[in-house]
C-alpha cells in the first residue's frame, strides 16, 4: 500500500459509519441514543485507561527515573493547558465546528447548530487524540505499514455509527479534522524519519490516554472537559522527557 493510505481508509470509514449512524438515528429513541454515547463514553474510558498504563513501562523509568514518569505527564497536562488555553485552541475547534456547519449543515437552528458543534468535536477529538492516530500515522510516513491505521479506522467507523446516531451530522464532518491531522503527520513522519525514540514515545502515549480520559468524561456528562486546550501536551511530553534525560 501507499504511504498515506491508511488515512485514506481512516476518512472512508469515518465517513461511512457516519452515514449508517444518521440512517440508524432517525430511527432510534432519544433515550436509545443516550445508551448508546454512554457506552462509547466507557469504552472510551477503557482505551484511555490502557494507554495511561504506559506511564509504568519500564523504558521510560529507565530514561528518565522511576519517579519521574508520573511528573512527567502531569508537567505536559499543566503546561500544554496552559499553552492551550492562551491559544484559545478548544474554542478555535469549536469556531471552526460552526463554520462548517454553517457551510456544509445548513443555517439550522441554535439548536441545531450547538449538536453539530458538539458532534464535530467530540467526534474529532476521539479520532485524532488517541495513541493509534499519532503513531499510527507517523509510522506509516515511515514506511513501517499501514496495519495500526487500518485497525483504528475499524474501530472509528464503528464510533462513527455510535456518534452520527446520537450526535447528528457533525460526526461526518470531524472526517476532514482526520484527514488534516493525520495526512499532517504522516508527512511529518515521512519527512523527519525515525526522529522520535520509544521513551518518548511512551510518554506521549500515556499522556494521549489522560487527555482521552477528560473525553470519556465529556461523553459522559460528566463534566466538559477542555481537552481542546490539553492538545499542546502531546508536544510537551516528549520534550519533557529529553529535557530529564539531559539533566541526568
Amino acid at each position: 500500500m501507499f504511504v498515506g493510505a491508511g488515512t485514506v481508509v481512516n476518512v472512508a470509514a469515518v465517513v461511512a459509519g457516519s452515514g449508517i449512524g444518521l440512517l440508524v438515528g432517525n430511527r432510534l429513541p432519544a433515550r436509545t441514543r443516550a445508551v448508546v454515547t454512554d457506552g462509547l463514553g466507557l469504552v472510551t474510558l477503557l482505551i484511555a485507561g490502557l494507554s495511561v498504563v504506559a506511564v509504568t513501562d519500564r523504558v521510560l523509568s529507565d530514561a528518565v527515573g522511576a519517579s519521574a514518569p508520573v511528573l512527567i505527564v502531569l508537567g505536559a497536562v499543566v503546561v500544554g493547558g496552559v499553552i492551550g488555553s492562551l491559544l484559545r485552541i478548544e474554542h478555535r475547534l469549536e469556531h471552526s465546528g460552526a463554520w462548517l456547519q454553517s457551510h456544509l449543515g445548513g443555517s439550522g437552528d441554535a439548536g441545531a447548530r450547538a449538536q453539530f458543534v458538539e458532534g464535530f468535536v467530540t467526534a474529532s477529538l476521539v479520532f485524532c487524540v488517541g495513541p493509534l492516530a499519532i503513531l499510527g500515522s507517523i509510522t506509516d510516513g515511515l514506511g513501517g505499514g499501514a496495519e495500526q491505521l487500518l485497525l483504528k479506522s475499524a474501530l472509528d467507523g464503528f464510533a462513527a455509527i455510535a456518534f452520527a446516531a446520537s450526535l447528528g451530522v457533525g460526526v461526518m464532518a470531524s472526517a476532514i479534522a482526520v484527514a488534516v491531522i493525520q495526512g499532517s503527520l504522516t508527512v511529518l513522519g515521512a519527512v523527519m524519519g525515525s526522529f522520535v525514540p520509544e521513551p518518548h514515545v511512551v510518554a506521549l502515549t500515556a499522556t494521549g490516554g489522560v487527555l482521552l480520559i477528560g473525553v470519556a468524561l465529556r461523553l459522559l456528562n460528566i463534566r466538559p472537559v477542555a481537552v481542546g486546550d490539553m492538545l499542546p501536551a502531546l508536544l510537551i511530553a516528549p520534550v519533557l522527557v529529553q529535557t530529564v534525560v539531559w539533566l541526568r
